[in-house]
């Protein structure tokens, strides 16, 4: 009870983190995104690697230095690299409510995924699902006078983040460290030569920009740290319903604090998606209680103690950390 009971605040700390983060990246102005971006690694590679210093926990890396796993992992930190580059740069464009949309349709591009990459089959829920999904792109589309880039380059990229995190099943901590690594010398690079030429915001703004600057890191790491633990203590269903707080959060702070506008034909839009979501879910749900049932009716095996049957059908199936 008591792991639980950690693992929902873990998760809860970290999607409340993630649905803010449009608070902390606009005082970051006048930095330009590729500067955030470029503080956001270095200061991120510092921390995360501080932590394993502390922890400890350096053998882990061992099995990670192998030539194709670094290749893989490479790939990984270009693509998040992408992804929290887009986002800086969506929040200080004034563009919050398209960057939460963004998160809103990653589960169903991370279906499409699924499909095109790994060859699996939808049911026939999820195929409305992505139906309505795609209705709901068009129609937003047709309301921006465009397609929202924004929005489907934060989802694709995080969805191919997703995926080749899946296939690594590597630790929260030391995945973070090696992709903020791999990227800590070209960015701390670019920093070096920004400040050569005068154009470094880090120590001339102020001082609480230079501590949100070096802060980055900080917020990057945490709350995937917390989503890490979250992930080991509570079932992947409940993570998949919470997840939808960090989205709902940044569109608040969009339309409410922002005040970005929300006309009719954008919010039917955002409907649509909410209804696509709706059915995924539920659809998940379902099944996840349909595996639970047949999980149940199997009968022990001969000699198998109640303790190893529970422990079995308690073990996860999938990663513990995205």
């Amino acid at each position: 009870m008591a792991a639980h009971r950690a693992g929902y605040l873990s998760a809860v700390a970290a999607y409340l983190m993630w649905g803010l983060f449009p608070l902390y990246w606009r005082p970051l102005l006048p930095a330009t995104p590729v500067e955030i971006l470029a503080h956001r690694i270095v200061w991120s590679a510092v921390f995360v690697l501080s932590v394993i210093a502390v922890l400890r926990s350096w053998r882990t890396f061992g099995p990670l230095l192998r030539p194709r796993t670094l290749l893989t992992i490479s790939l990984a930190a270009v693509l998040v690299a992408l992804n929290w580059g887009i986002y800086i740069y969506g929040v200080n464009s004034e563009r919050v409510v398209e960057t939460s949309l963004g998160y809103f349709i990653n589960p169903l591009v991370t279906v499409l995924l699924g499909v095109l990459v790994l060859r699996e089959r939808l049911t026939a829920a999820q195929w409305v699902a992505v139906a309505v999904g795609a209705v709901a792109v068009g129609v937003l589309t047709v309301d921006y006078g465009h397609a929202p880039w924004v929005a489907l380059s934060l989802a694709g990229t995080f969805g191919l983040y997703g995926l080749v995190k899946k296939r690594l099943q590597v630790p929260a901590a030391h995945g973070l460290a090696l992709e903020s690594g791999l990227l800590f010398l070209p960015a701390a690079g670019y920093l070096i030569v920004l400040a050569q030429n005068g154009e470094s915001t880090f120590g001339r703004v102020s001082g609480l920009h230079t501590a949100l600057l070096v802060g980055a890191g900080v917020v990057t790491a945490v709350p995937l740290l917390l989503f890490a633990a979250a992930a080991n203590r509570i079932p992947l269903s409940a993570m998949g319903l919470l997840q939808y707080l960090a989205p709902i959060l940044q569109l608040a702070c969009g339309v409410l604090i922002y005040h970005e506008p929300m006309p009719p034909a954008r919010l039917l839009g955002f409907g649509l998606v909410w209804l696509a979501l709706a059915i995924f879910t539920a659809d998940g749900i379902r099944r996840v209680r349909a595996g639970a049932r047949a999980t149940r009716a199997v009968p022990a095996p001969t000699g198998a103690t109640p303790t190893a049957t529970a422990s079995a059908t308690a073990a996860p199936t999938g990663p513990a950390a995205r």
